[in-house]
């Protein structure tokens, strides 16, 4: 398969927060841009920067060599590349499909083999981690599940949205390691959390322990930004906390099917329910460490 450099045309279908910036990068990169997403609105922008606007994702994938997705869940992913109007409808033959949302990894490697079926198209799944700041600077890690011929002729449409991009396996496997990648977020936070609550009932001054925190071994990309959020109050999002209780959701689906020990997983996944049961599942991600903060008296309930 040959690999898709600038300006072959690609497509995206999806524009939230994260689609519409790699898009964006997308466009900067020199491709020739076909867009779709449900409300038209979100599109003004990379119209303006020349992309293409099409009615379907069947439209916006006729023609493309590469085609990128991102969308909330499993079932609109789906809906995106089978349901009525959707990319299976217009992609080509020997076209790669790139879907960069998290869902189930067992669904993403039946969506594969019914794509490759038919339409005789490539279906990788490439859930991404950088949140949209990443996305913004085309810094996200792209993890990768599917075809290496796939793989391989995406890498540039891969490098203009991504830094760190990694085939990890058959389809399904960027899903899998994207749920490890979401767990290990969940658990660290839920841990810096409560050694931070630890340390302001003890009388020390929580930003001052922080800074010695991060001088040793317990520093962690959460360490200096989860818990900073935290320390300062701002529940913006970010990443609601919500969409991390869906992942949380995922990974422990995927620690049942492998038959994984899962302590961590059993730890943070009702965590999440309560965070979200709570009424704060559209904050960002760190109202999980304050409410271990008001569960243990230093905070607001």
């Amino acid at each position: 398969m040959t690999a898709i450099q600038p300006p072959a045309r690609v497509a995206f279908v999806g524009l939230g927060v994260m689609g519409a910036a790699m898009a964006a990068n997308l466009r900067r990169a020199g491709f020739e841009l076909a867009i779709h997403s449900r409300s038209r609105g979100k599109a003004e922008a990379l119209e303006k920067a020349g992309a293409i606007w099409c009615p379907t994702g069947a439209e916006a994938a006729k023609g493309a060599a590469i085609i990128g997705l991102c969308v909330p869940d499993t079932p609109d992913v789906e809906a995106a590349i089978f349901g009525p109007g959707g990319i299976a409808e217009g992609v080509a033959k020997g076209a790669v499909v790139i879907d960069f949302s998290t869902i189930s990894a067992s669904a993403a490697a039946g969506f594969a083999a019914r794509l490759a079926a038919e339409r005789g198209a490539t279906l990788l799944d490439s859930p991404v981690s950088g949140g949209p700041q990443g996305a913004i600077d085309g810094t996200l890690t792209c993890m990768v599940g599917g075809e290496r011929a796939g793989f391989e002729a995406a890498a540039a449409y891969f490098g203009a949205v991504g830094k760190t991009i990694t085939l990890l396996g058959p389809a399904g496997s960027g899903q899998v390691c994207k749920s490890a990648n979401q767990l290990i977020i969940c658990a660290t936070l839920t841990a810096v959390s409560e050694a931070l609550a630890l340390g302001i009932k003890a009388g020390l001054d929580p930003e001052a322990m922080r800074g010695a925190l991060m001088g040793g071994s317990a520093d962690s990309f959460v360490m200096r930004n989860h818990a900073k959020r935290l320390l300062d109050g701002k529940f913006t999002p970010g990443f609601r906390a919500e969409l991390m209780r869906k992942d949380i959701r995922l990974a422990a689906q995927a620690v049942r099917d492998h038959g994984v020990f899962g302590p961590a997983t059993a730890m943070a996944a009702p965590l999440l329910e309560l965070v979200c049961n709570q009424g704060a599942g559209k904050d960002d991600l760190v109202a999980l460490g304050r409410m271990i903060g008001e569960l243990s008296g230093v905070g607001k309930r």
